[in-house]
């Protein structure tokens, strides 16, 4: 019932002409070159806030929220090696969630999200298998995927990938709003995943390579963890006629990647003010703390929008030219100063949060495909 409800208030949010208002529930939508933005809405809980900006020729993020009887649910999907496991996810996640979460009355645990993460992942699997003798480069194409659901009173916040959560938290009665990591990364880069990866992998020497100077698994990728990629994963998927430079000299005796998210629960708090979740395109540019500060310090109304700007004056600052010239560079250029940059602001009303309060209408609206 739930996954047919939610269909049919599906929305598709496609960009207006510049300078177009849809005020009211939906918010102002807009575009500004390749910035397309939901600049406010609401959700079961409060405002959100909604951006995107695409580098890549083709967009390869894709990012949704969903609220309702469920509760409310928002995924970050960052793609890499085109845009097919992204779409997948943002495609098939949520509807196994809700279906899973349906089997147990509406019930929503840390297992109903791994789950559904699953279900995702052998879904994507199963794709690559039909179309590989066609298009055996989806392959190699994979996605981060970062949830938050935010059920009754609790915060659920799943990961994997290097996209990240951050809670805004009020500090005392001092006016300080303090920043707080919530979700768990999972990138070569950092000292624990290789120790994590040699861990799991004690008779492989090249299970983490430095190669021109950046941490990767096989020395190939540099997440350890994601939807797709079944290269990586699955023997039967790193041969012909799977591009030469993804296929390993030596046998896959086990996966090099999983898809098993880190799941965090947390109770929320009264302190507890607004939620970031964004793909790793912004923290390259800025820091949690800045993010969090840029928040606090503006309306709600187009916080997505201010920090995707944030980042590219700070992307643009770092290869010492000027913001308005960075916007005139096209895609697929694009991503040589920056990458695609999805970004959610969810703000909490805990008055709407303790009352449990569901929209009269689900709202389900998802970045547009392309761009």
């Amino acid at each position: 019932m739930l996954y047919a409800l939610m269909n049919l208030f599906s929305v598709c949010w496609k960009p207006f002409r510049r300078g177009t208002d849809d005020i009211g529930v939906s918010g102002r939508e807009g575009k500004q070159g390749l910035l397309w933005f939901r600049d406010v809405g609401k959700y079961g809980s409060g405002d959100f806030s909604m951006a995107v900006v695409q580098a890549n020729q083709v967009l390869e993020d894709q990012s949704q929220i969903e609220s309702g009887p469920l509760g409310t649910f928002v995924g970050i999907y960052d793609g890499h090696g085109g845009p097919d496991a992204a779409r997948y996810t943002c495609d098939h996640l949520f509807r196994h969630l809700a279906a899973i979460s349906a089997e147990s009355s509406g019930v929503l645990t840390a297992e109903t999200i791994e789950r559904a993460y699953h279900q995702t992942e052998d879904g994507y699997t199963a794709l690559v298998s039909d179309l590989w003798s066609t298009r055996p480069q989806i392959a190699n194409a994979g996605s981060c995927c970062l949830v938050g659901v935010i059920f009754q009173q609790t915060l659920f916040v799943a990961n994997v990938g290097d996209s990240r959560a951050v809670l805004g938290r009020k500090v005392g009665n001092t006016g300080g709003m303090a920043a707080i990591q919530l979700s768990t990364e999972h990138n070569a880069s950092l000292e624990e995943i290789r120790h994590e990866l040699k861990e799991l992998h004690p008779n492989d020497p090249q299970i983490v390579v430095l190669k021109h100077g950046v941490w990767r698994v096989k020395g190939i990728i540099q997440v350890s963890r994601s939807i797709g990629d079944v290269y990586m994963k699955q023997a039967q998927f790193n041969r012909e006629p799977l591009g030469a430079k993804f296929r390993l000299p030596e046998p896959m005796n086990m996966p090099y990647m999983t898809a098993n998210p880190t799941i965090l629960s947390h109770s929320l708090q009264p302190n507890d003010s607004f939620l970031i979740f964004a793909s790793d395109g912004l923290w390259e540019h800025l820091s949690n703390e800045k993010a969090v500060d840029i928040v606090n310090s503006n309306p709600h109304a187009g916080s997505a929008k201010r920090l995707i700007k944030a980042a590219l004056h700070e992307a643009a600052r770092k290869r010492e030219m000027r913001y308005s010239d960075l916007r005139k560079i096209d895609k697929k250029v694009r991503r040589h100063f920056h990458d695609d940059i999805s970004v959610i602001v969810l703000f909490l009303n805990h008055d709407l949060i303790s009352r449990g309060t569901v929209l009269n209408s689900p709202i389900s609206i998802r970045s547009a495909l392309d761009h």
